[in-house]
């Protein structure tokens, strides 16, 4: 259902059935696991998650990992004060 490499990948679908006997599938909810950083970045002005993330794990689809590091809910969080330093995380958790 989803990418491989997706924050969403290992999580469990299933289903219900409505009262007109309609199924509905659906994602459980998304636990996020202890994320430890390895090594602080600081935001330079006009950054991206995106960017970042593939400045570190060469792969920019991999933003949520510094997401769960940092418990942001949205990515252009991470990114919105310059200077701010944020953590990031092995690619793999």
């Amino acid at each position: 259902m989803f990418f491989k490499g997706s924050r969403y990948a290992d999580v469990d679908t299933t289903q219900i059935t409505d009262a007109t006997g309609r199924v509905i599938p659906y994602i459980k909810v998304r636990f996020i696991a202890p994320t430890p950083a390895v090594v602080g970045h600081s935001v330079l002005q006009g950054e991206r998650l995106d960017q970042i993330s593939n400045n570190y794990y060469k792969d920019a689809q991999r933003f949520w990992r510094i997401c769960d590091a940092n418990f942001a809910m949205w990515p252009d969080d991470e990114v919105a004060v310059p200077n701010a330093t944020i953590l990031i995380p092995s690619s793999e958790g």
